[in-house]
């Protein structure tokens, strides 16, 4: 188990880092914008499972190796980068499956397993959220305690203040929604949330 002093201070530091824009924050307010908050809940599925796997790790050790020898980022950073630019340029230019589409135009779906590793790679390749546990998960792990429980207690309280972040940026991306529908600028909405995706893009290539 974790003592209750360290969770007092676990909980409250963790929140603050969760819930300072970032990546995962920016593309869920992206996502919130363009298919919904109810659809967004996949996306979420994917980076919570990128989270929980880059905490474990950081735990481990393996996180530390991994830093140690950044090469192994480079590949896997540019090709989500670039591929989450691709999608913001296809937004901004009103086209792609996330666009919103314009008055009598029907919705194209976007697929669950898309947004999915859209989440989990925007998180795995993130090496600021690899430091950031790293430095942050060791020193409230007692060594004169069980690790797994430690683990499983501290793992669960950051998915879900990691999960109650992206509702609240997906859902200010719903409530920007609603207020630019109402001068009908689509156009503007889809600008909008082309150029915070490519932003993330470009943001995970070169972070």
């Amino acid at each position: 188990m974790v003592s209750s002093s360290l969770l007092v201070l676990f909980v409250p530091t963790f929140f603050f880092v969760s819930a300072t824009p970032g990546m995962c924050m920016t593309l869920a307010m992206t996502l919130g914008m363009t298919i919904g908050v109810r659809r967004a809940l996949w996306m979420m599925l994917g980076e919570l499972l990128g989270v929980g796997l880059i905490a474990v790790l950081a735990v481990v050790g393996v996180a530390a190796v991994m830093l140690n020898y950044p090469t192994a980022f480079t590949v896997f950073k540019w090709a989500g980068g670039v591929y989450l630019f691709y999608l913001g340029f296809q937004m901004w230019l009103s086209r792609g499956k996330m666009a919103i589409p314009h008055e009598g135009q029907k919705p194209k779906e976007t697929g669950t397993r898309e947004l999915m590793v859209q989440g989990f790679v925007t998180a795995v390749a993130n090496p600021k959220g690899w430091a950031f546990c790293i430095s942050l998960l060791p020193p409230f792990i007692s060594a004169d305690l069980p690790v797994a429980p430690q683990l499983v207690i501290l793992v669960s309280i950051i998915l879900v203040i990691e999960f109650i972040c992206l509702n609240i940026y997906a859902a200010g991306g719903r409530t920007l929604r609603h207020f630019l529908q109402k001068s009908g600028n689509v156009r503007m909405m889809n600008r909008i949330a082309g150029s915070l995706m490519m932003g993330v893009g470009i943001w995970l290539a070169f972070g």
